[in-house]
């Protein structure tokens, strides 16, 4: 006890001599001691630029209102004033935080040099003015998700600004003029596919719509789009609606896009041949449900046919001789039953049947049962026909992930020319899709929502989207659109599916991003990989009819 009590009062000695060693200090050396600290503490937050090096987000020096309340000379006068030079703010607020005695009260932040320049004219001496920097973005809402948004503080809320933070956010006194931030991002095709999705999207009074485009070789996002968007140099305006990013969060039900998957491990795995044929005549019923086609053939089809017709029918059938354990284990290769691992924190999970039976496997097979990402469907088609390697997809330039092998090259090919029959046969569903001197590919997918009162589906609110790829002959590029419940046109003659809302805009955008990347267009002659499909395709079916 004894001991404990004699512990106890030295440190209380040692804590008594040291203040009355502070205590002699003058207070000059205590303002350089705290002016050190809060320098050490001051960050300076780097650039972000596009791939090519235009900026994109940078810091500009501000100035910011305070008052001292203290040396306000006519408190009545000066409320009277500011309110006029900012209309938004209240005469009572200010007024009472003039007369609150206090030695620093915010007015306003980041004001414009004009605004500086009026509130020095009201000639207070009370009226003072802080240095900060505010972030801006000289694209305004042109990669709004992307880049996301800053806050008074300095820290990023939400995008790459909240996500790279540990990059962006640099000790001053470290470094003076840090590296930007490079981005995968193309800001020439991320304005082409931003005009393009708005223009179709008011035409056919969707409520939203996304984009990506994506590099067949590396997984590099190019463009990404989510509409409606927000200006993010005004973040005090952006709605719930606005701030939600449907490329990454957003989870779907993507409809017929994933028969393209459903056909290529069909192929892959051996269960299914090209020319296997399937009786598509009758719905399928299974339980208490049935499978129908929207506009059914009514015959057996093989393999090709039931894919350039998007007969649901044949799908089903199809994925059922494939199986549970072979659908989940090539959805699983190629990332749609796992979250993103993009560089956003606004990240959808998929959403899949707790207990996948064989209704489900039928279901999923034509995108019916499954909820992912445009992003989740984007890379996967990538992996379709790059030839058959899977790569997770960055925002980051240079930081693309080592490839994962999920199909065979051989069923990428196969796959190239499904795809490319599904726009250039006059009977396939993208024709619409059909640019002009490019060798496009893809795949439409039209699905209903669930009713807002009941389980049940709700036929008149769609999600339409169309997922291509070109050129076929050697891919590079995947452009994904995505329409949230288009409204049918008199110009799409009462129809508002993928093939009129969806497909039609990765035409506009193929035709606009080639030349820009330095694609060629290509004659008639070059487009091989059609003719020799049509070729091949036509010679065996005529030799199965001989037979």
């Amino acid at each position: 006890m004894l001991f404990v009590l004699v512990f106890f009062c030295l440190c209380f000695l040692t804590i008594i001599a040291r203040l009355v060693d502070l205590s002699g200090v003058d207070s000059k050396t205590v303002r350089q001691h705290i002016a050190s600290y809060d320098n050490s503490l001051h960050w300076k937050r780097a650039s972000i630029v596009d791939r090519n090096g235009i900026l994109l987000a940078t810091n500009l020096k501000t100035f910011s209102l305070y008052a001292n309340a203290k040396r306000i000379l006519d408190p009545k006068l000066s409320s009277e004033g500011l309110v006029g030079l900012f209309p938004e703010l209240d005469y009572d607020s200010v007024y009472e935080k003039l007369t609150s005695g206090k030695g620093f009260v915010w007015i306003k932040r980041n004001l414009h040099p004009w605004e500086q320049v009026a509130v020095n004219k009201l000639g207070d001496p009370g009226l003072m003015f802080r240095v900060e920097e505010k972030r801006s973005y000289p694209q305004g809402n042109l990669l709004a998700h992307i880049l996301g948004v800053v806050g008074q503080d300095g820290h990023g809320l939400m995008g790459i600004e909240r996500s790279m933070e540990h990059y962006l956010q640099i000790p001053e006194r470290a470094i003076e003029n840090p590296d930007p931030l490079q981005l995968t991002v193309d800001i020439r095709v991320q304005d082409i596919l931003h005009e393009e999705l708005t223009k179709k999207m008011e035409e056919h009074k969707a409520i939203g719509a996304s984009g990506v485009v994506l590099d067949v070789h590396n997984g590099e996002v190019l463009a990404m789009v989510s509409l409606p968007d927000f200006d993010p140099n005004f973040p005090e305006n952006m709605e719930s609606t606005s701030a939600f990013n449907r490329g990454t969060l957003g989870i779907y039900e993507m409809g017929s896009t994933f028969k393209a998957f459903t056909m290529a491990m069909a192929l892959d795995s051996g269960k299914v041949g090209f020319l296997d044929r399937f009786d598509a005549t009758k719905p399928v019923k299974i339980g208490r449900f049935r499978i129908r086609d929207y506009h059914g053939e009514k015959r057996e089809m093989n393999l090709p046919e039931i894919f350039m017709y998007s007969s649901n029918i044949g799908t089903a059938k199809i994925a059922d001789v494939v199986g549970k354990e072979v659908q989940q284990d090539y959805l699983s290769r190629l990332g749609l039953l796992s979250g993103l691992d993009v560089e956003l924190p606004e990240r959808g999970t998929p959403l899949w049947p707790e207990h996948w039976g064989r209704v489900h496997t039928m279901t999923i097979s034509y995108g019916h049962g499954i909820a992912v990402t445009p992003l989740h469907v984007a890379a996967a088609a990538a992996a379709l026909v790059n030839g058959g390697e899977y790569r997770q997809s960055t925002l980051l330039k240079g930081q693309g992930g080592e490839p994962t092998r999920v199909i065979s090259k051989d069923t990428s090919e196969k796959m190239r020319r499904l795809l490319r029959l599904v726009v250039a046969d006059e009977d396939g569903t993208g024709g619409k899709a059909a640019a002009k001197g490019y060798v496009v590919g893809g795949k439409t997918g039209t699905a209903e929502k669930p009713g807002t009162n009941s389980k049940r589906y709700d036929k008149r609110r769609l999600v339409t989207s169309f997922m291509g790829a070109f050129p076929m002959d050697n891919p590079r590029y995947v452009v994904l659109t995505v329409m949230d419940e288009p409204k049918p046109t008199k110009n799409s003659f009462g129809y508002a599916t993928a093939g009129w809302t969806a497909a039609p805009v990765v035409k506009n955008v193929v035709t606009r991003m080639a030349p820009v990347l330095g694609i060629a267009p290509q004659d008639e002659d070059s487009q091989m990989l059609t003719e020799k499909l049509h070729i091949e395709y036509k010679q065996k079916e005529a030799e199965i009819a001989a037979y």
